[in-house]
C-alpha cells in the first residue's frame, strides 16, 4: 500500500484538519489517504469491502495511524443516502467533542460501476437503465450529496479543497466504458458547479485527472493490459501513473499558495492524455 509514498511525518496541516476519502481502501484513495496523513492530516474513510479484503483495510489504518495522524474508517455503501448521513452525523458529533475541528479535504474517489457496452447482439448483454443509474450515482451524482451534508452541517470551512477523481474517459469512448464515460463526465461537470457556488465560502473544486494506473478498478477493465501497454508506449516520462504521483499533487493542491486554482480539470500524468497513439514502442519515439 505504502509503495512509492514516504512514511516520514512532514506536518504541512494543523492536528484539526481531517481528510474525508470516499474510496479511501484502495487505489488513488488508499494513496491519498495515507499521504495526506503523512504530512499530518487526520483522515476519515469510506470503504466498501468484504471479508476477503478488510485486512488490507486494516493495514492501512495502521499505516496511517503510524504517522501519528488518527483514523477513522466507516464500512459502508457511499451512495446509500442513509450510510451518508449516518457517517457525516458521527463525524458532526465527533467534532463537537473538540473544538475547531474541519474537514480540510474531501476526496471522492469511488470506482464502483457497470463495465457493458451500449449495443450488442443480444438485449442481456447491454448496459441496463438500472446499471447506468447506479453507475453515475456512485461515480458521479455521489459528490454532490456529499458535499452538500458538509456543508448543511457546517463540516467544512474557509480554505477547504474538494477533489474528485476522473480519467481520460470523461472525455473520450473505451469499448465497455460508456457508463463509466458517462459518470466521469457528469462528475467534472458537478466540480465545475461546486466551484463556482462554494467560491464564496472560500473552497474550491477541482477534478483530479490520472493517467492510466495499475489499481484494482483498473484492472477490472477489459483489457486492462493493453491500456497499461500503450499508456507506457505514450507516456512522455516512460512509465505509467502511480497513486503516489495523484496523492502527491493533491498535497501540492491543498497549500494555501493554491487557494485560486477551482473548478478545473487537472491532468497528472505527465501530458499522457496529449499524445496520440500512433504506433510507437516507447517514449524516445515521440520526440
Amino acid at each position: 500500500m505504502g509503495k512509492g509514498i514516504s512514511m516520514t511525518r512532514d506536518s504541512k496541516f494543523k492536528p484539526t484538519d481531517w481528510a474525508l476519502i470516499l474510496g479511501a481502501s484502495s487505489g488513488f484513495g488508499g494513496g491519498c489517504a495515507l499521504e495526506l496523513a503523512r504530512h499530518g492530516m487526520n483522515v476519515f474513510g469510506v470503504h466498501l469491502d468484504r471479508q476477503a479484503t478488510m485486512p488490507a483495510v486494516e493495514h492501512l489504518i495502521k499505516e496511517i495511524r503510524h504517522t501519528g495522524s488518527k483514523a477513522v474508517f466507516y464500512n459502508i455503501n457511499a451512495a446509500d443516502a442513509i450510510k451518508r448521513n449516518e457517517t457525516l452525523d458521527d463525524i458532526q458529533e465527533r467534532f463537537q467533542k473538540e473544538s475547531h475541528q474541519t474537514v480540510k479535504v474531501l476526496v471522492h474517489s469511488l470506482a464502483f460501476g457497470t463495465l457493458k457496452p451500449y449495443i450488442a447482439r443480444k438485449y442481456e448483454e447491454m448496459v441496463s437503465q438500472a446499471q447506468m443509474e447506479m453507475t453515475i450515482d456512485v461515480m458521479g451524482n455521489s459528490i454532490v450529496y456529499w458535499v452538500q451534508g458538509l456543508m448543511a452541517r457546517s463540516l467544512m470551512k474557509h480554505g477547504a479543497r474538494i477533489f474528485g477523481l476522473t480519467s481520460s474517459g470523461g472525455h473520450s469512448v473505451l469499448p465497455n466504458y460508456g457508463a463509466v464515460s458517462a459518470a466521469k463526465a457528469a462528475l467534472e461537470s458537478h466540480i465545475r458547479q461546486l466551484a463556482m457556488e462554494l467560491g464564496p465560502f472560500g473552497i474550491t473544486a477541482n477534478s483530479i485527472m490520472a493517467g492510466v494506473t495499475d489499481t484494482p478498478a483498473m484492472r477490472k477493465i477489459p483489457n486492462a493490459d493493453s491500456m497499461l501497454r500503450i499508456a507506457l508506449a505514450k507516456n512522455p516520462q516512460g512509465r505509467a501513473t502511480t497513486p503516489a504521483d495523484v496523492s502527491r499533487a493533491i498535497v501540492l493542491l491543498c497549500q494555501d499558495e493554491a487557494s485560486f486554482i477551482s473548478g478545473n480539470v487537472i491532468g497528472v500524468d505527465a501530458g499522457e492524455d496529449k499524445v496520440n497513439y500512433i504506433g510507437q514502442k516507447g517514449s524516445s519515439d515521440l520526440h
